[in-house]
């Protein structure tokens, strides 16, 4: 590796991997040079031609010395097995959301990123939103006072029988651990974290197959306990049109919600818990300041991310999302599966144990079978197959 430029490799060419390297070769990605790509499905490498090494075995990759630092894009559970690879042979890593399925894997891959010199990041390019920057700035500011609520309704992920249809990997507790929230949710799940902590405890109700033919969840209500005494409601679901975005967060000194593009806070003059000490008048409320929060567009998403982790090899520049963070959203994403299969409350932080033998039950006892489109991606594999994929 030059100071100016990251030998990169790409691992898994489905929609993710692609859509990166159209990134790359678009030139949009500065300080990087793309030399090799990996696939098991060795047609999928056949529209590049010979402008990259091409290896249908990430071992291989990993050891070819062609790279200084790995994507990984493939199915999740192949996020731990080729990330721990990667780490060991002291490659700069960045995987794919969820960084692992269950909170074990999480543990298991972070503990393998055992030298600072090596990059270690993830692709949660929904943390270069203005609209959560901003959300979080304020909470982290204090300027909303303590929090005492959170709602977030994030139904806007409608998806057909078709589209499950179309990978063997999907919505099995084989190929990809869970539903809605390991696949469309891990994004919201890190957000949530990101910008509010970690819950003290979760009690879900989580719905299998409710809209599709599926055997994972694909409707999900969660209720969170904050060390605070602050709660909040998680809704989310791939079997609603039209569907919701709306977050919405209470606390001291007014409301905040994001929705439609627009971030709008109505701001308390008085914080809530004097005014409601203090006022003599039996059906008050505070007085408020209507404010439109400045915020445009997405920001650089999965760009943005790339090019950080690009810079954080080549300059040292801080991480937007280092992946050790990753095991939050996968934790929030287990602990809600898991209430709802033991219809309890689960306390934080989750038993990594008990939920790893509980989802090698459910792997154990799947009887589940689906008919796939021609061509679609195989089931994905558990054993050593995975770091092939």
């Amino acid at each position: 590796m030059s100071n100016k430029e990251v030998r990169l490799g790409v691992i898994g060419l489905g929609n993710m991997g692609t859509s990166h390297i159209a990134n790359i070769e678009a030139g949009k990605i500065k300080g990087v040079k793309l030399v090799a790509i990996c696939d098991i499905v060795p047609s999928k490498m056949d529209r590049y031609g010979d402008k990259y090494k091409k290896f249908t075995d990430s071992a291989e990759m990993l050891r070819s010395g062609d790279i200084d630092a790995v994507m990984i894009e493939t199915p999740h559970y192949s996020h731990t097995t080729i990330g721990i690879d990667a780490l060991t042979l002291g490659i700069h890593t960045l995987v794919e959301k969820p960084i692992s399925v269950h909170k074990a894997d999480c543990e298991r891959l972070i503990a393998a990123h055992k030298d600072p010199k090596v990059v270690f990041s993830a692709m949660f390019n929904q943390r270069s939103d203005p609209h959560f920057i901003k959300v979080r700035e304020i909470i982290k500011s204090g300027q909303l006072g303590e929090l005492t609520r959170i709602n977030w309704i994030i139904t806007n992920w409608f998806r057909t029988q078709a589209y499950y249809d179309g990978g063997g990997w999907r919505a099995t507790w084989k190929g990809e651990g869970g539903g809605v929230l390991l696949n469309q949710c891990p994004h919201q799940l890190d957000l949530l974290q990101w910008m509010f902590g970690m819950p003290s405890s979760v009690r879900a109700y989580c719905d299998i197959g409710r809209f599709h033919n599926i055997e994972v969840e694909d409707n999900v209500t969660a209720y969170l306990k904050y060390p605070n005494g602050a709660t909040g409601v998680f809704i989310t679901t791939t079997g609603e049109a039209p569907g919701t975005n709306r977050l919405e967060v209470c606390g001291e000194y007014g409301k905040i919600v994001v929705e439609d593009g627009k971030i709008t806070w109505t701001r308390n003059e008085i914080g809530q818990a004097e005014f409601l000490k203090t006022c003599k008048g039996s059906f008050d409320t505070p007085p408020v300041w209507h404010i439109d929060i400045p915020a445009n567009g997405n920001g650089g998403q999965h760009v943005a991310l790339l090019q950080n982790f690009i810079d954080a090899i080549l300059y040292g520049t801080k991480l937007i999302a280092p992946a050790e963070e990753g095991i939050n959203s996968v934790e929030l994403a287990n602990s809600m599966l898991y209430s709802s299969f033991t219809d309890s409350t689960v306390q934080l932080p989750l038993d990594p144990v008990a939920y790893e033998k509980h989802l090698m039950k459910l792997i154990a006892e799947s009887t589940f079978e689906k008919k796939t489109v021609e061509n679609a991606s195989p089931a994905a594999d558990m054993s050593s197959s995975f770091s092939r994929v």
